[in-house]
């Protein structure tokens, strides 16, 4: 793309008139936070260990970056996991987040940036579900550190599990910063890793609701070490992106957060909630 139609982007998203989620994670305490329309999770239950914890203490903001922690001593009740969510209002268009993914610890750990719907009933088949997924001590059939795209048309809970979804996975070291891209649109989903076409999934797993956005750390079940010390993990967020019905291009969505950090522009939310407002849990 040339520079011209990257700066008539850049003056649009100055001006306002693109609906667009931005948000640079400039906060000092979890009050900001939520203000800005983030739900922490408390409520128990899946994915993960069954019994362990969700809350609020592993979630902190510092010097503009998102961190949240979670922790394991090998047993269900020392265990908590955590999760943010975004409200429920995102539909077709261009999704992205910088993330740093780590490959410390001994314990099948799942860092994540994705999109998801509630499940109205087992196999319901308006759910909708996009996940970056990464297990850097292996998983779900894969030895060692391995980053997973899945697009899903449904699934049934535990303790009935059955998933219907697609996707590609890499088994390598993802470790470091990330920028993770995904376009929605035309039927079809196309993961980005720093610039590079990842998957592309198509047909009866393309989203059909609209979607809340999400980062969670948690641990597969089954898949923690031995009991022992107290062990924990952090992910790390910079900022995350949406804009509604348009298909960017990882150096468009760059361009477009350089020109906000530029601009001293650390939020922006010009999405509308749908009428009614769709309810947001923060659960799964």
């Amino acid at each position: 793309m040339s520079i011209v139609p990257i700066l008539g982007l850049l003056l649009l998203a100055i001006n306002g008139q693109r609906q667009i989620l931005f948000d640079d994670f400039s906060y000092s305490d979890q009050a900001q936070l939520t203000r800005r329309g983030w739900i922490i999770r408390t409520a128990a239950g899946f994915p993960g260990v069954p019994g362990a914890k969700w809350g609020g203490a592993g979630v902190s903001a510092r010097n503009g970056i998102l961190q949240i922690t979670a922790e394991t001593d090998g047993t269900a009740a020392k265990t908590r996991q955590v999760q943010i969510c975004h409200e429920r209002k995102y539909g077709n268009g261009t999704y992205a987040a910088r993330v740093y993914f780590t490959d410390a610890g001994v314990d099948q750990a799942v860092q994540t940036f994705y999109m998801i719907s509630p499940l109205r009933e087992p196999m319901a088949l308006e759910y909708s579900e996009i996940d970056f997924e990464y297990l850097p001590r292996g998983g779900w059939g894969k030895n060692g550190s391995t980053l997973f795209a899945t697009t899903w048309e449904t699934f049934s809970p535990e303790p009935n599990w059955k998933a219907n979804n697609v996707y590609e996975a890499q088994s390598r070291s993802f470790a470091g910063w990330r920028t993770l891209v995904v376009q929605v649109a035309d039927g079809k989903v196309r993961y980005f890793v720093d610039g590079k076409q990842f998957a592309e999934h198509a047909g009866d797993v393309y989203p059909e609701s609209l979607m809340s956005i999400n980062f969670n750390l948690w641990f597969i079940r089954d898949g923690l070490a031995p009991i022992g010390e107290l062990r924990r993990y952090r992910q790390l967020i910079d900022w995350v992106f949406y804009e509604s019905d348009a298909v960017r291009a990882p150096a468009e969505v760059e361009a477009t957060v350089a020109s906000f950090r530029k601009r001293s522009i650390s939020f922006r939310d010009t999405v509308p909630r749908p009428r009614p407002s769709l309810e947001s849990p923060c659960n799964f």
